[in-house]
């Protein structure tokens, strides 16, 4: 009986040491070494709640549900009145949304997934075609933005994108600290009112 115990292990290690050979360096990287993208879910395909039959990449399904999530909070203090809403800055939105058109609040949604999910380890299926910070924050070059940002109001959309991730789930401070360093990184061609 010695004799196959030892032949079992021997057989046991040599199928794992197959196996983490055989494993991609994605399943290797420790969290450290992983993409936010990746620490988000990463490109593990799920099926896309929002479109019935349909898969979706979990990471850019986390980036779309926090930047959905962060639009209603930002739209709903803006149809309360809150002091300090971000209201002058989507306008445009607001009005054609009253008017019944959602088409711009939808292609808002998606570039903004589209941005993050690029910009944070998505890979090659997930690309950023639209305007670049300075142009699609500049009401001049973008009929959609209502007025140019000021440090408080992008102080106040980074506090919107950290109260809608912790509705989504998202409450790792090493991700939080990550997402919110995303958003340090992007103030500069983002904030265009010095006031």
């Amino acid at each position: 009986m010695k004799k196959f115990e030892k032949l079992a292990l021997s057989l046991f290690v040599a199928v794992a040491l197959f196996g983490l050979a055989s494993c991609s360096d994605d399943d290797n990287d420790t969290p450290a070494q992983m993409s936010l993208y990746q620490k988000l879910g990463g490109t593990t395909k799920v099926s896309d709640p929002n479109n019935p039959g349909q898969m979706i990449e979990k990471g850019r399904l986390s980036y779309r549900s926090v930047v959905d999530s962060t639009i209603v909070l930002i739209v709903s203090d803006i149809v309360a009145g809150s002091e300090g809403n971000l209201g002058a800055h989507f306008a445009p939105i607001v009005g054609e949304v009253v008017e019944g058109n959602t088409t711009n609040v939808a292609v808002l949604s998606k570039n903004l997934t589209d941005f993050f999910s690029a910009n944070t380890g998505g890979g090659a299926t997930n690309t950023y075609s639209g305007l670049n910070m300075v142009a699609a924050h500049d009401p001049a070059q973008n009929p959609r933005m209502g007025v140019k940002s000021t440090n408080a109001d992008y102080t106040k959309f980074i506090g919107y994108v950290g109260q809608a991730a912790g509705l989504k789930g998202v409450t790792d401070t090493g991700i939080i600290n990550e997402v919110v360093a995303v958003l340090e990184s992007l103030r500069d061609p983002i904030v265009q009112d010095p006031n």
